[in-house]
């Protein structure tokens, strides 16, 4: 086996070897307030459990590796010494993901994940609506690992209140199949708690998404594209501009070429089970043309099975097509 020695390798090195063995890592999303009243939500994955009488959860806004400064999370908790945790499913990760981008102090990351704020009980940081267990925190202690880039902070936190969603609970006890949460790995992968077990999600380090908030109201909207869908739009640094757009339609109306007597509903259905999104499009096109009350709808469904095929260049310009 090769050896590594942690004073001899870069601390990059350290963790990516640390995040890459140590997994699946439970997630926490944390909700702060700063000092002037300013919401920050982010997710960290340096996080567990530590008792239950009192109840004691804790988790690391570690230093940045880059150059050691801090994070929000840690100056807005060490000064109000409150804060939510959140868990993190399957249905609202690409969100969670997206509020881990490190926008400017003051932008409120609710917003750019478009996850939603609900007022605690107890204390003044919100909790987010969508995760289906929600903890109101007050900091115990903080007990500092390091004064380095990459060190340790691990704040100590006692529940105060637990919020769950009733329906996934079995009588008293959490079904874990009900709440189909995920975890952590190394580099971009992350672990689904089901049957289904490894997936991928960009991580927003190297790139600035435009957030949830900068997306086209009709997209926001739309009843086809799920959170996900829409925090993946999000992550993207740019619009295509309309010129683009109107390429792509001219390009797949002129390949994707339509029987005048096809029937355009059922072609749909099939060209979507073969997950085929460009006949999709121009199907989709076709009944926009004939002014089709559907055709909105399915033209969102084409970006939406691009989306899914991980082809998301195409997927922004169908969408926008859908205007």
């Amino acid at each position: 086996m090769i050896q590594f020695d942690p004073k001899e390798i870069t601390t990059q090195q350290i963790f990516s070897l640390l995040t890459g063995a140590i997994h699946p890592r439970p997630i926490a999303l944390v909700a702060t307030i700063s000092e002037n009243g300013n919401p920050n939500l982010a997710p960290f994955s340096f996080f567990n459990a530590f008792g239950a009488n009192p109840p004691m959860i804790g988790f690391s806004p570690s230093c940045r590796v880059r150059d050691g400064s801090r994070k929000d999370t840690y100056y807005n908790l060490e000064r109000t010494r409150e804060c939510t945790v959140q868990v993190v499913t399957f249905d609202m990760v690409e969100q969670a993901s997206l509020a881990s981008t490190e926008y400017d102090p003051g932008i409120d990351e609710f917003v750019k994940s478009g996850l939603t704020p609900v007022k605690s009980d107890l204390v003044a940081p919100p909790r987010v609506k969508e995760s289906p267990v929600q903890m109101e925190c007050r900091l115990d202690q903080v007990i500092y690992l390091g004064d380095g880039k990459g060190s340790g902070n691990l704040m100590l936190c006692e529940i105060l209140k637990f919020h769950v969603d009733e329906s996934m609970l079995d009588g008293k006890v959490l079904n874990p199949y009900k709440l189909d949460l995920v975890g952590r790995n190394g580099s971009n992968y992350y672990t689904r708690a089901n049957q289904e077990a490894l997936f991928e999600v960009e991580k927003p380090l190297l790139t600035k998404g435009i957030g949830y908030d900068q997306l086209p109201e009709h997209m926001r909207l739309s009843s086809v594209f799920t959170g996900n869908d829409l925090a993946r739009f999000g992550n993207s640094e740019e619009i295509p501009s309309s010129l683009e757009v109107k390429e792509l339609a001219q390009q797949i109306i002129a390949t994707e070429q339509l029987d005048e007597n096809l029937d355009l509903l059922r072609s749909f259905g099939r060209a979507k089970h073969q997950k085929h999104f460009q006949k999709m499009l121009a199907i989709g096109l076709r009944l926009k043309n004939e002014r089709h009350p559907l055709a909105n709808q399915k033209i969102q469904e084409s970006a939406q099975t691009a989306l899914q095929q991980g082809n998301q260049d195409f997927a922004w310009k169908a969408a926008l097509l859908a205007e």
